[in-house]
């Protein structure tokens, strides 16, 4: 099942996909339909408690090409940053390009959404932690970059720069229709030509075992957010491009660059 989460009519709204439109699952409007175009798109995340903020893991090098484009070997265990929340905005967002950079790469990510509290999880067992799964695109903005090990938090950590959605997939829909998380073709088009394609299976550090080595040091709570990586064929994108990142079975995710 494909879920969304939307704002329409003043108010904000989960949602279902539903014969390519979107119907409401609000109680006082539960089944009524909309189109797509008529609505706005938010991260398909569920609201966090006030108290606590969601945790965001963002991989950087997990695909061996990747690592390969940026002249870097591949790394020996994984290469993680934390990114902040405002950072993301949903579907058919729009995704600031400061004015006077040069290098404004997209990067096409599987975003794995924890389901329930995991510490110190086997990878036997990690996938059993998963609520679900949606596309991101980690934008890096490499101009700021300072160390490419260790992106710092102009790099990375931008209001609007991480546009994801537009669906939650749910986790027991991915394993069993299309076999797990670790064979999805993934691709990436600008203004309809195809940049980038890859495959998760190419992941140095597949699902599992970034589950299982984030929860020997650190709780993951639900609602917390894996990005995993993006393979080789980033290209700079300029102010009006139309970004689109997909990955098979999850969903398509479009984004415009705007100054």
């Amino acid at each position: 099942m494909k879920r969304a989460r939307i704002a329409w009519a003043g108010a904000v709204h989960d949602a279902i996909e539903c014969d390519g439109q979107l119907e409401l699952l609000t109680p006082a409007l539960r089944g009524q339909r909309v189109p797509f175009e008529g609505v706005v798109w938010l991260p398909p995340l569920p609201p966090m408690p006030a108290h606590r903020p969601r945790t965001i893991l963002a991989l950087g090098l997990n695909y061996a090409d990747h690592a390969k484009e940026l002249a870097f070997k591949a790394p020996e265990e994984p290469l993680a940053f934390i990114k902040g929340e405002a950072s993301l905005i949903g579907h058919r967002g729009f995704t600031v390009r400061p004015p006077e950079v040069q290098f404004m790469h997209y990067e096409c990510e599987l975003a794995v959404v924890i389901g329930r509290t995991a510490r110190r999880v086997t990878k036997a067992e990690a996938l059993d932690f998963v609520a679900g799964y949606t596309v991101a695109n980690d934008y890096a903005i490499r101009d700021y970059l300072e160390n490419w090990y260790r992106p710092n938090l102009r790099v990375k950590n931008r209001d609007t720069c991480t546009p994801i959605g537009p669906w939650f997939v749910d986790a027991a829909d991915v394993h069993e229709r299309l076999g797990g998380p670790m064979n999805l073709a993934l691709n990436t088009t600008v203004n309809g030509t195809i940049t980038q394609q890859g495959n998760t299976r190419d992941m140095i550090f597949d699902v599992p075992t970034l589950i299982e080595y984030f929860s020997a040091f650190m709780t993951l709570h639900p609602g917390d957010l894996i990005l995993t990586g993006t393979p080789d064929g980033v290209v700079d994108c300029k102010p009006g491009d139309v970004v689109v990142t997909s990955i098979e079975g999850i969903g398509s995710l479009e984004n415009t660059i705007a100054l």
